[in-house]
């Protein structure tokens, strides 16, 4: 049973994170020190070099060959049963939205397992939740967040791409008025054209930038290093390591901090209002963890296995989809509202996960 005293460590692992949130917040709402130019170059630092790093760094020290593939193919069903109700909600309802799925799956799959998940499922049920929380944030880095980075980019693109024919048509329109409506018919065929780029044209150019993006090989450098590492008993030179090291071990501070200064540059302090912030913590602490539950009954998993796969689903929000969320201008208040006010919920909320699925047993 959890003590005070394994509380105590939870909330110890937990209070720096507020500490960079807070002095992040503090440098632009009351001391004026940045920017709002300064605070977007601040987040791109965070997205493009200390979160690759510190991807790289733990992926690296993983042992692939000692994994729980049954545990790891429940989250991976769990995953795929949230991204089929989501896109049969964005296909088939009037209020379906592929934007918000896409920020609904970062609600609802993407959490923050090294942080508040190690320590506190050390407590709970000792070093093997540990190394089942570990592998499930690998799983995530290697395919869920490059999932979600490829997404995010699709969308941009495709931005990127109507905002072309919004200036084309706007060209096209000048020279009819000019010349005359003769050349009406042949314009609305080019703008046509630009506004539905060929699927072969929009996957080249996402790929092209993704090839740019160091999180989308961040996490497979890592792992490939942690193969051949583990295959062959290797030692990553002190060099090397040490350089990862300077700049891995800022990534979750910086983050944090990033995410200070942009509350700080918000109206409300609950960017996104109080019926969205309800909306993210049930799907964070509810929804995912059913579709998770569902997942591990359907494989069959059973034990301490099964109720680490639940609890592991209930932790708080992923402190990365903030930062891409940031990056890539979708739906940033929801993700910061969720990271602050989930990790704040979540102590009592995964101690209430614990107690009933002990009860249960």
């Amino acid at each position: 049973m959890i003590g005070w005293e394994d509380v105590y460590k939870v909330v110890v692992a937990m209070a720096p994170l507020y500490v960079a949130l807070i002095l992040g917040y503090a440098s632009v709402k009351w001391w004026r020190i940045f920017t709002a130019d300064q605070c977007d170059a601040i987040n791109q630092l965070v997205c493009y070099f200390t979160l690759p790093l510190f991807t790289f760094e733990f992926t690296a020290h993983v042992d692939p060959f000692d994994m729980n593939y049954k545990f790891l193919g429940a989250d991976a069903i769990s995953k795929a049963i949230i991204v089929a109700v989501l896109a049969f909600w964005a296909k088939r309802s009037r209020k379906g939205s592929y934007r918000w799925s896409i920020t609904s799956f970062s609600l609802s799959a993407l959490t923050n397992s090294l942080v508040v998940g190690v320590p506190l499922m050390k407590a709970m049920y000792g070093e093997e939740a540990v190394h089942l929380v570990v592998q499930s944030s690998v799983t995530q880095a290697i395919v869920w967040l490059t999932v979600l980075l490829f997404v995010l980019e699709v969308r941009r693109t495709r931005t990127d791409f109507s905002s072309d024919s919004a200036v084309g048509d706007v060209n096209n329109n000048n020279i009819v008025s000019e010349n005359g409506k003769d050349l009406e018919g042949n314009n609305r065929k080019v703008v046509t054209s630009i506004t539905r780029p060929s699927f072969w044209c929009l996957t080249k150019t996402v790929w092209l930038k993704l090839a740019t993006n160091p999180n989308s090989y961040a996490c497979i450098f890592g792992l490939t290093w942690a193969l051949i590492s583990n295959r062959w008993h290797f030692q990553m030179p002190s060099i090397m390591e040490g350089s990862i090291l300077i700049m891995s071990r800022a990534g979750t501070g910086t983050a944090m901090f990033s995410m200070g200064m942009f509350v700080a540059l918000q109206e409300k302090v609950i960017a996104c209002g109080a019926s969205l912030t309800v909306f993210g913590m049930v799907l964070r602490f509810i929804a995912g963890p059913a579709a998770m539950a569902i997942a591990s009954i359907l494989i069959g998993l059973h034990g301490n296995v099964l109720r680490v796969a639940i609890i592991q689903a209930a932790l708080p929000q992923s402190i990365t989809s903030f930062i891409f969320a940031k990056e890539y201008g979708l739906h940033a208040e929801v993700l910061s509202t969720a990271v602050i006010f989930g990790m704040l919920v979540s102590l009592p909320v995964l101690v209430g996960y614990f107690a009933i699925l002990e009860f249960l047993h």
